[in-house]
């Protein structure tokens, strides 16, 4: 809905989109990317921090659509924001360039000393007091 409200207000699918769509806000073009992804019905999706550098109620609208609408799909996903992971099948820890872990997120939570048990304990803290990774 977001997307089609901007559409409206520039120029209809007439729009105009300049070089690297600077015109356009990056939520706005992770929507338009997340379209086009679901107009070519991809079957592997690659998310680069696609929640990174964008408000909560498009990170919402993203996060919806690909968990719905590529349920079925393989969706490959590098994220710094915690929650973005909590729903995938499986999560890839990577430290200083190598795999530290790799297993159900569930699993990686209740394992001791996991690394990512460690990120998200460290996620919660820095959003508890409203830090640089809360998302609300």
């Amino acid at each position: 809905m977001q997307l089609l409200e901007a559409i409206k207000e520039k120029q209809g699918l007439d729009s105009l989109v300049v070089e690297g769509g600077l015109n356009w806000s990056m939520g706005q073009r992770q929507l338009l990317c997340l379209g086009r992804a679901l107009l070519r019905r991809s079957r592997i999706l690659i998310l680069d921090e696609a929640t990174a550098s964008i408000d909560n109620a498009t990170d919402a609208i993203l996060q919806k659509t690909i968990r719905t609408e590529f349920k079925d799909n393989t969706v490959i996903t590098i994220a710094h924001r915690i929650p973005t992971v909590m729903d995938c099948t499986r999560v890839l820890v990577i430290n200083d360039g190598k795999i530290a872990e790799y297993d159900r997120p569930q699993k990686l939570m209740e394992t001791e000393g996991s690394f990512f048990k460690g990120l998200l304990n460290e996620y919660w803290l820095h959003a508890s007091k409203g830090g640089l990774y809360a998302t609300s």
